[in-house]
């Protein structure tokens, strides 16, 4: 395309503030795990929005924390990459509570680079908006901010001032990515992602950050009446065998639950009838193995 321009934009912020759902707004597509749970974003999940002449390369992030294992590290590495590799930051707050030390620590390591926001999300939250300006005085003395965007992703309000920021950046270039496509991610990954959303759903506290999820099959088939349909089988690891036990259920009700939800979206999104078998197995302290965090794909 003649005169083609792309933006690339990292998306920032402490865990379970947002970033995920911010994603999937401005992309238009759900790509990302979604969960009130922290650290439910674990990779760099790239969303991809083409409008005429610009394509927008959305990097999400997992949540800035303290790394307390392998995974972690990796983890945080990863936020570090992809503010390196892209011509906007975007940092994201929960506009209703004060900023913690990892946030600090954000904001401050912005400094140096040309293009950078700060979006103060859940303001649909605040009936008093006056109460925002102690928040943005605060990160306003730790980053000098291009812009101050007070936003609601919930509510959809403010996100066509962030795309015109962000557009206000892009640059002249090739479009990296087919103009149709929405994301980098392979349809395995994807699937895998949105199982683990509804595991994290469904589980208690103590079991979802030691969950990893992958595709061990994926078969396309016509039923008996010429109907097709989508068989998937995916394995749920987790690292106790008490763990274990929890994620299946009395009976197996846990588990049946998490799949109904899962194939409840897996259809929806990939619009075919889905037969979904999950499998859950025990694999201790995988969050510290390098090999199995690389076999999961979250290297």
């Amino acid at each position: 395309m003649e005169n083609s321009k792309n933006v690339f934009v990292t998306i920032l912020g402490k865990p379970n503030v947002g970033k995920s759902s911010l994603l999937n707004a401005l992309v238009g597509e759900k790509i990302a795990a979604v969960s009130a749970k922290p650290q439910t974003t674990r990779t760099r999940i790239t969303g991809v929005l083409t409008k005429e002449e610009t394509q927008f390369v959305f990097i999400d992030t997992p949540g800035k924390h303290r790394a307390h294992n392998k995974l972690g590290e990796h983890m945080m590495k990863t936020v570090d990459d992809s503010v390196e590799s892209s011509e906007v930051a975007l940092l994201v707050v929960d506009c209703t509570r004060m900023p913690n030390d990892s946030e600090k620590e954000l904001a401050r390591s912005l400094k140096g680079r040309t293009h950078s926001a700060l979006l103060l999300n859940k303001i649909d939250l605040y009936s008093d908006k006056s109460a925002l300006m102690e928040k943005i005085a605060v990160y306003s003395a730790l980053h000098d901010f291009d812009e101050v965007i007070p936003i609601s992703v919930l509510e959809n309000e403010g996100l066509d001032i962030v795309m015109s920021y962000i557009e206000s950046h892009a640059v002249e270039g090739p479009h990296y990515f087919p103009d149709d496509s929405f994301t980098d991610q392979p349809e395995k990954v994807l699937m895998a992602e949105m199982i683990r959303e509804k595991a994290l759903e469904c589980l208690n506290d103590e079991v979802p950050h030691g969950i990893a999820v992958t595709i061990e099959a994926l078969e396309e088939r016509e039923t008996k009446s010429g109907e097709p349909i989508l068989d998937i089988s995916a394995n749920i690891y987790c690292e106790r065998d008490s763990h274990k036990g929890i994620i299946i259920g009395k009976g197996g009700q846990m588990l049946r639950k998490i799949g109904s939800l899962a194939r409840e979206d897996l259809e929806n999104f990939f619009e075919i009838k889905v037969n979904l078998d999950l499998w859950v197995k025990v694999k201790e302290g995988w969050r510290n193995k390098e090999a199995l965090i690389k076999n999961f794909g979250l290297s």
